[in-house]
């Protein structure tokens, strides 16, 4: 198939640091091209690609000290792949929202992965606006604030199966905290849990400039008042897999609707059990007492940990291998891709006009 890939701008694919929709996108992007499809990104210009990149930007904006706004590249960059729009049998979104006006009259060769949360009531009026686009959710449970829409599939996310190699004996006796430093991931309550476990805590985290305000008054003190605890940092991918490989479990102590949640899959992939909260996707994701423990409170957490000694972190990897790859996830989305009405009826005119009949077999 061609198959156009559309992603955020804010980081490279992959990211250098933190950036999960990136990962994403950058993971099924190279699965899709080793399976011989015929792939063009759309992403930042130094993103790193087997596929075809189509530079959109001259890099990551986020890491661009210069750009102030960025909705005018993400314009440009439609602009582009609306230009382009015949040149592929299947368009596959991952920037929320912007690209619905654009698209009505391809909508139905077009699929589109929300990655972010749905609760946002400004969204809900949009979302109900534009019902003939096909949507992708990441969680069944990332469905239940929205208007009825046209949901083609719900497809969690997956890994590469050697990117983050197990770790069948963790080398380090700590508690693991990766992720962004906001108040609905609640690095508070992962601070009060090691505490209680009398273990150490090693942060590695982003701080948005949003969130600026909550790490200066709240986070920062706490890190100061404990001395368990480590602030680490952004951390790269290599260095994710000593961190959450040595770690004796990953806490992820959410305090919102969480659509996916990729550092549990990562923890998993390590091996390392996931001690998460009862919200949004982690019922969906964790495999209570086999690849983590899905609490309700600190005291729960707490005594999560004390079972750490007896947990089989084989069993946690095995979760990942049947789940969470991206060889699955990419047939899933290949099948998605398929059965979409425009694939199906404007794919075989398309390559019939570009007289690439290779391409018409495999969307037969």
């Amino acid at each position: 198939m061609k198959i156009a890939q559309v992603a955020p701008l804010a980081e490279r694919c992959p990211p250098r640091l933190y950036g999960g929709t990136e990962r994403i996108v950058s993971y099924l992007t190279e699965e899709l091209v080793r399976q011989g499809h015929d792939v063009t990104l759309f992403a930042s210009g130094d993103s790193r690609t087997a596929a075809k990149l189509v530079r959109c930007s001259g890099m990551a904006l986020r890491l661009n000290a210069a750009v102030k706004d960025h909705m005018p590249y993400h314009l440009v960059m439609l602009d582009e792949v609306r230009r382009r729009a015949d040149d592929f049998d299947v368009i596959h979104f991952h920037i929320d929202l912007l690209h619905f006006p654009l698209i009505r009259d391809i909508a139905d060769r077009t699929l589109t992965t929300l990655h972010g949360r749905l609760d946002l009531p400004d969204l809900k009026p949009f979302y109900a606006a534009f019902p003939e686009i096909p949507l992708v959710s990441i969680s069944d449970s990332q469905r239940c604030p929205m208007p009825a829409v046209n949901w083609a599939r719900t497809i969690p996310h997956g890994l590469p199966r050697d990117l983050l190699p197990f770790s069948p004996q963790p080398k380090g006796d700590y508690l693991a905290f990766l992720g962004r430093i906001s108040p609905e991931k609640r690095p508070d309550r992962a601070i009060e849990i090691a505490a209680r476990a009398g273990l150490p805590l090693k942060i590695a985290a982003k701080v948005d400039k949003v969130d600026r305000p909550y790490w200066d008054m709240v986070i920062a003190p706490l890190v100061a008042r404990h001395d368990n605890v480590e602030f680490v940092g952004e951390i790269n991918d290599a260095e994710k897999a000593s961190f959450l490989g040595n770690a004796r479990a990953l806490l992820f102590p959410i305090d919102w609707p969480e659509p996916f949640g990729l550092v549990m899959i990562e923890a998993m992939a390590c091996g390392t059990p996931v001690i998460a909260w009862n919200c949004g996707s982690v019922p969906e994701v964790i495999d209570d007492g086999v690849s983590g423990f899905i609490v309700d409170n600190e005291s729960d957490a707490v005594a999560a940990i004390e079972r750490l000694a007896a947990f089989d972190r084989a069993q946690a990897r095995a979760v990942f291998e049947q789940r969470f790859t991206v060889e699955r996830m990419a047939a899933d989305y290949l099948s998605t891709y398929r059965a979409l009405a425009g694939v199906c009826r404007d794919a075989a005119r398309l390559r019939r006009a570009g007289g690439d009949q290779q391409s018409l077999q495999a969307v037969a």
